[in-house]
């Protein structure tokens, strides 16, 4: 591994773990099947997918993306707003950053704004994922080859002057969500090259006591808003270090009250900073001190 490269000190041993109440194997096992099976028909459909027009195909992305959260048995809670549903772009894009903590973050992200996301080139390799990210226009980084770099930020750049929504997580690697890591300043070149918008996104995952859910799995409460949540992050949904995807899902399929919460902060002009490292700085701020204490302006169960 090259010594440029991002690295968290979390572990699985250390940070991803479930000791609260369990579901049944059985039920687990039935969302996990769930899940997977969600998956496998969004990379059978993307070719489908792709002969639609933009705003009825995100809004099958979205629903779809969403989906696969609540199939593996993950509430999900959205503050902040969302993208237009009519799947109008303006030129230039938007980039679209966020924390990185689970697979998870992937499809969260999507349920809110569908669009190109920034990934690592091993997984263009991976069965069923790898050919549903790079149908869905996934933009691959070569995280080994330092001199490569270069030519993805001129890929992103392209893409966000032809107006595209582009999703990158500037950490780099997943951490545990105990604290952040540094924003790596490439991807925010990007943007300032294409004089596009920024938009900052928090991603955290809780888990609540079994007396805040009642037995159909909502939340109980006045219109059934979720109770606010601890402040400890569900190690649960944590895939960080050498950790196997397998044991990561059944944490998650496990975990009884797991909660997606994602929250988009106010956009950033990428212009009005001076440089990318000052736009990376300004971002990683405002993520890091968004307030965990917020009134959701929508849960879904």
């Amino acid at each position: 591994m090259n010594p440029w490269l991002p690295a968290a000190s979390c572990t699985p041993h250390d940070c991803a773990g479930h000791d609260g109440p369990t579901r049944p194997r059985l039920f687990a096992a039935a969302l996990l099947c769930a899940g997977c099976v969600l998956v496998l028909a969004g990379a059978l459909g993307a070719p489908f997918a792709l002969m639609l027009g933009p705003a009825p195909r995100e809004r099958l992305i979205r629903r779809w993306a969403y989906g696969v959260v609540r199939a593996f048995g993950v509430r999900v809670r959205i503050t902040g707003g969302r993208a237009p549903d009519d799947g109008t772009r303006t030129a230039p894009g938007t980039l679209v950053v966020a924390n990185h903590i689970s697979w998870l973050d992937v499809p969260l992200v999507a349920a809110v704004f569908p669009g190109r996301m920034l990934a690592k080139r091993e997984i263009s390799a991976w069965p069923v994922l790898g050919p549903l990210a790079a149908a869905g226009g996934t933009l691959f980084v070569d995280r080994d080859r330092l001199r490569a770099l270069p030519a993805t930020v001129r890929e992103m750049g392209a893409a966000l002057r032809g107006g595209s929504r582009v999703i990158a997580f500037p950490e780099g690697t997943t951490r545990c969500g105990r604290g952040g890591g540094r924003y790596g300043p490439a991807v925010f070149q990007a943007a300032i090259d294409a004089d596009a918008e920024v938009r900052p996104v928090r991603i955290g995952y809780r888990t609540r006591p079994p007396r805040d859910t009642e037995r159909d799995g909502r939340a109980s409460g006045a219109g059934g808003s979720l109770p606010a949540a601890p402040d400890a992050p569900a190690g649960a949904a944590a895939f960080v270090g050498d950790d196997p995807l397998t044991a990561s899902l059944w944490r998650v399929v496990t975990a009884v009250g797991l909660t997606a919460e994602i929250h988009v902060l106010p956009p950033i002009r990428a212009a009005d900073r001076p440089d990318r490292r000052a736009l990376a700085r300004l971002v990683q701020t405002a993520v890091a001190n968004d307030s965990a204490n917020r009134a959701a302006e929508s849960v879904h169960h």
